[in-house]
């Protein structure tokens, strides 16, 4: 079955008739949270003011002969939009759609002179992901039985978000909180994370795994201190506290503070940058995006190299995207997801859901759809032209 089309699309979704009243806005609405670019306070924390930050979701359609089309998601489509229809397109058109292997090896092969990571890298992952979810449909399985099959009943998720109150009664019993302060701030700023952290673990309770998410926003003096204060709340990881090109960086951190785990992973882009940090056992965690990496078959490649190092591959919001629902439920070295909770308090998740067809948490676990593909039930009608 040859590729027809390969299509940028927007995704609009008919507001739901009925909606629950939400007892309060999201903490994603107003929380100050620290990016790398706050080093300088002309740039406010809120995520909304944030340059660089995940903005302009994308998706891709592909479009075999027979007018079966799978989707597959990405960001900063004003940014890779161009690569998709003017690049990677032609590439691929009149190509058999099954070859997903091939048809990324030429993806990958084609951006070596202006740079495969990055930016192309996010281009390649909405492709990827929208062939694996034809390839399902074409075949009439779930994309996780091309992938091996499910290795476990259900996902055990965490959720990641400020509002533990909330997390709390929709029955998740892990949770991961974001970072307010950034390398900057020094001992004051560190003294303000403590105290936030140790609000959470009182919350959460003794027996929760709990776990900061500092993004990119520490240096690795900052970062070493951090580490060593919070010992007593006995956080089961800290996530991405440097920038991702700081290899020797979080080597440095392991050594310094080999007692807390550190995982990372959702800005490193391609196999390439995760066996680097694999071959320097700088990491306890390996977190790649779906919709960043490479896509699905870059992130097996991924999960293939941690597997094989005893290290855990655990994507980044994976159980809060159909794409790694799939992959989690089929690989065993990937005990945990993560669900991010940006809705509002009270509205139900199965109201907040943006995925029609793609199951949400219960009491923290999930099962994903057993429908062809991704199991997404988007139409024509729901397909906007980029």
């Amino acid at each position: 079955m040859k590729i027809a089309a390969i299509t940028p699309v927007r995704i609009r979704l008919p507001e739901p008739a009925v909606r629950t009243r939400a007892r309060r806005p999201s903490y994603n609405a107003s929380a100050p949270r620290a990016f790398p670019i706050n080093k300088y306070p002309e740039f406010p924390r809120q995520l909304r003011h944030v340059p660089g930050e995940v903005a302009a979701e994308m998706w891709v359609r592909v479009t075999a002969e027979n007018g079966q089309w799978g989707l597959g998601q990405c960001h900063w489509g004003n940014l890779v939009a161009p690569l998709v229809s003017e690049h990677f397109a032609p590439l691929l058109a009149g190509r058999d759609c099954l070859a997903i292997e091939y048809l990324n090896d030429l993806m990958w092969r084609s951006t070596l002179r202006f740079g495969a990571v990055g930016l192309s890298s996010v281009a390649r992952s909405a492709i990827d992901l929208a062939l694996w979810d034809l390839k399902g449909k074409l075949l009439g399985v779930p994309v996780y039985s091309l992938i091996g099959g499910p290795c476990r009943p259900q996902l055990s998720c965490y959720c990641t978000g400020d509002d533990l109150d909330w997390s709390m009664e929709l029955g998740f019993r892990s949770f991961k909180i974001s970072n307010p302060v950034h390398y900057e701030e020094g001992t004051q700023g560190i003294d303000r994370l403590e105290e936030k952290v140790a609000r959470a673990r009182e919350t959460v309770g003794a027996a929760a795994d709990l776990m900061l998410n500092p993004v990119m926003s520490y240096n690795v003096e900052f970062a070493a201190r951090v580490m060593e204060r919070l010992a007593p709340y006995r956080l089961r990881w800290i996530e991405e506290p440097l920038p991702p090109h700081d290899m020797e960086g979080l080597a440095q951190l392991k050594r310094a503070v080999p007692t807390l785990p550190i995982a990372t992973g959702e800005d490193h882009h391609s196999r390439h940058e995760f066996r680097e940090l694999v071959e320097r056992r700088c990491v306890d965690v390996l977190q790649p995006d779906l919709r960043w990496c490479g896509g699905l078959s870059e992130a097996l490649k991924i999960y293939t190299l941690g597997e094989a190092a005893g290290i855990a591959t655990i994507p980044h919001s994976g159980a809060g995207l159909p794409f790694g629902q799939h992959f989690a439920i089929a690989m065993p070295e990937s005990p945990f997801a993560e669900f991010w909770l940006g809705s509002d308090p009270g509205v139900p998740l199965a109201e907040a859901n943006r995925f029609p067809g793609m199951p949400v948490p219960v009491d923290g676990k999930v099962t994903p759809s057993d429908a062809p593909g991704f199991g997404m039930e988007f139409t024509e009608a729901h397909l906007l032209a980029w």
